[in-house]
Formats: structure tokens, sequence, C-alpha cells
């Protein structure tokens, strides 16, 4: 099933679920729960209720379904969790990830098929403006904040739990060597993309080639020469879609993590795909190097950034079906195996289709929210 076809088959009726209301904080009682925001492949809403003091509270809740569901919101926890603790103003703060007590969802048509488990992510509510971008100075000094305080509980780049990015899981395994992580992570959307999408075999002649020979190196330097790379806590899918801007005090606030310990470049890769728009103004860029200097060797910056822009695209074309992403990323490809591994029998890299060159951008369009 899809969300809209869940959505379709509650008929605009909340899902709401006494394991919500067993969540809440000490000494609240449940008021009412509503439809809130929109998501691709969950359904969101806000919860009041009262507190002690016989005031209103509010809570955001996100509820998704099947095994999916249960790994993109139990990831989501865990990774809002741990930016919480390491900067908790740059997050809602994240209270409970649970399971439903009943099945809520049946396939359609009502009863043909197993049903569903429904899973739900509980977090404080925060009154944020989404339509305007973040002040490029403020934003990035509370990014680089949480890159240089966050601290990988084993030394190695990682996470503890798969996480996701839409309704694909990364892979996470923990690694000593970066080059060897995003390898693994790469090749993790890759088969996810041809999957969905099918072959195309110069398509996978150029990821061949990235895999063996421009991720090591590019990335292998890093930790190269006496060079120690830390493993930071990234968010995992930051684009302005995941960040607001509180009302009130006008502080930057992210959302909808997936995170993983990594080089704190990768975070920037998104901002070079095309379904990041506001990010991709050079300011974001220049102002957060102020906060964390580009790694050695520094003149390779904008090559590791493309190579990490590939995971956000090719991500995104698993997502998103037929989208432009997929040639975008084969044109990045081109380009990097242009400059470090030559592939004979595939095409010239393009710089009048590269979004980097012309500003191209695209409207991030709802999936369907397959579960």
């Amino acid at each position: 099933m899809t969300i809209k076809q869940i959505l379709a088959h509650l008929g605009g009726v909340f899902p709401m679920d006494d394991a919500i209301i067993e969540a809440l904080p000490p000494g609240r009682t449940f008021l009412s729960v509503t439809h809130s925001a929109t998501s691709a492949w969950t359904i969101t809403g806000k919860v009041t209720a009262i507190n002690p003091l016989q005031t209103e509270e509010y809570y955001f809740v996100k509820i998704a379904y099947g095994e999916t569901g249960r790994i993109m919101l139990r990831g989501e926890y865990e990774s809002s969790k741990i930016i919480h603790q390491t900067t908790p103003d740059f997050i809602p703060q994240p209270i409970h990830f649970g399971q439903y007590h009943h099945h809520h969802i049946t396939s359609p048509p009502p009863g043909d098929g197993p049903a569903l488990q429904a899973y739900f992510y509980l977090s404080a509510f925060v009154d944020m403006d989404v339509t305007t971008p973040p002040n490029p100075a403020e934003f990035t000094a509370r990014l680089a904040r949480l890159h240089r305080l966050s601290t990988s509980p084993t030394g190695r780049f990682g996470f503890a739990v798969p996480t996701c990015d839409g309704d694909r899981a990364h892979v996470v395994d923990w690694q000593e060597s970066w080059a060897e992580f995003y390898r693994n992570l790469f090749l993790g959307v890759c088969r996810l993309d041809l999957a969905r999408n099918g072959a195309w075999p110069v398509y996978e002649r150029v990821m061949g080639a990235v895999v063996r020979v421009v991720i090591p190196r590019l990335l292998g330097p890093l930790q190269a020469d006496g060079r120690v790379l830390k493993p930071c806590l990234v968010h995992g899918d930051l684009w302005e879609g995941n960040v607001g801007v509180r009302r009130g005090d006008g502080r930057s606030v992210v959302f909808d993590a997936g995170s993983y310990f990594a080089h704190n470049e990768m975070e920037l890769g998104h901002w070079k795909c095309e379904f990041s728009t506001v990010f991709r103004d050079e300011a974001y860029i220049d102002e957060y190097v102020k906060h964390y200097p580009k790694a050695e060797p520094e003149e390779e910056f904008y090559d590791r950034i493309r190579l990490y822009s590939l995971k956000g695209a090719i991500n995104y074309s698993a997502g998103h079906p037929n989208s432009e992403l997929r040639k975008t990323a084969y044109n990045n490809m081109l380009y990097l195996c242009e400059k470090y591994a030559p592939v004979e029998g595939v095409d010239k890299y393009d710089p009048a289709t590269d979004p980097w060159l012309t500003g191209a951008s695209i409207v991030p369009h709802m999936a369907d929210g397959l579960i």
C-alpha cells in the first residue's frame, strides 16, 4: 500500500492509538489530534494535551507502516536523540518511538491481505516557518557546531541502527575507513536505484569505476599521511525541505533526520542536488567552511562534494522513478571518471546539462510512499 492509499482508506480520520497517549510525558492528559503538515512516506499530526498546570501543550507525531515504517521511524528517533543531546535547540526534542497496540490498515479491499503494523515517532512540537530560508551564517554555525561536538561511540564511521533517506535505508555498518564506509553507502543506493529503475549499462559501467577508482582516490587521502578524520554526526538528509525557522526567535531547526557518523563534508553533498535550490547558493558553503574548514587536500574539496552528491541524487532517483536526477548522477560520474578514472565506451561529461553550472533545479515532488 502507499500513503495515499492509506489516507484514502482512513477517510480523513487520523489513525490515533492508545500507544501515543501512553507515550506522552507524565501528568499529561490527551485532548485531541489533528493532521499537520505533509509527508511522502508517513502520516503526520499535532497532538494537544493538558499539562499539570492545566495549560495546553503540543506534540508532533509521525506514523508509518510495516517493516519499512519501523526502520524509518526508529532511525529518526535514534538520530534525533543524539542531535538533541549534542545541540539541544537544533531539533525538536524526541520523546518516544513505539508500536501501535492495534493494526489499523489492511490491504485494499478491506480484509484482503495481512494487516500492516503501525509505528509512531513522538516529539515536541515546534512552531516554525518552513518557507523562509535560514540565515546562512546562523544556520551553518549551528550545523558546524553539531559536527564538531558530536562523538562517535565507537570512534568509527557508521551508526548503531539503520537510518533512512526517504523510505530507503542507509548502509551504516561501522567502518574504520571512511572510504570503505562511503563505498558501501554508495553501493547501497546504486542497488536500490537499479532495482527500481532498471538496468542501464553505461550508467553501471561508470558506477563501477567510481567504486574501484574514484572513491579510494578522493577519500583515501583523508586518512593517509598521518591525517586523522573525525567521524561527525550528520543529519543525513539535509536540504531546505528538512529545515525550518523557529517563530519567535528566528533560529534554525532541523527535522526528519536519518543520521550516521561520517566525514562532515558529506552533509554538503545534498546541497548540490537539484532538489536543493536554497542550499545550492554558494553563501551556505562559504559560511559553513568558516566554522569547519575544508579537509586536506583542500584543492579536492569540490570534487569530494560532487562525489558525495551522488548519494543524494541516486537515492532520490530510487525513490522517484524516472527522475531526471538519474541523468544528473550519470553526468556527475562522467565528470569524476574523466578526471580520475577514464572509462571507454561511455558518454562524455556534458557541462551544458550540469546543474552546478546551469543552475537547473526541480520541484521536489511527493512520492507515492510505497510501504
